[in-house]
């Protein structure tokens, strides 16, 4: 495949954690209505937030599942994360009323 075809991501899912860890989403990329790479994670590191790729660990390593293999690829499912995660984050959550006693 030519560098100058990008296969397009046209999914992205994610689920935003509340825990307080450095994980704050965890999700899927549907990439070009074939491949899906689930566990994609955003995660909060000391530059700020990055996409983290699925891993298991090897010894006392991790090493990324699947991964683009481009640095253009990587920017475009970095990109794609990265706006949806904004659109999860920002969502309106309603307020929970207290309860009267």
């Amino acid at each position: 495949m030519s560098e100058s075809k990008m296969i397009p991501v046209t999914n992205v899912q994610l689920h935003e954690l509340r825990d307080g860890g450095p994980t704050k989403a965890i999700g899927s990329v549907t990439i070009g209505n074939a491949f899906v790479v689930h566990g994609v994670r955003v995660v909060e590191g000391e530059k700020g937030l990055f996409v983290a790729m699925p891993q298991r660990k090897d010894g006392d390593r991790y090493r990324d599942v699947a991964h683009p293999m481009t640095s253009e690829m990587r920017t475009l499912v970095g990109s794609a994360v990265r706006e949806e995660y904004e659109r999860v984050r920002d969502r309106q959550v309603p307020e929970r009323r207290q309860s009267r006693r």
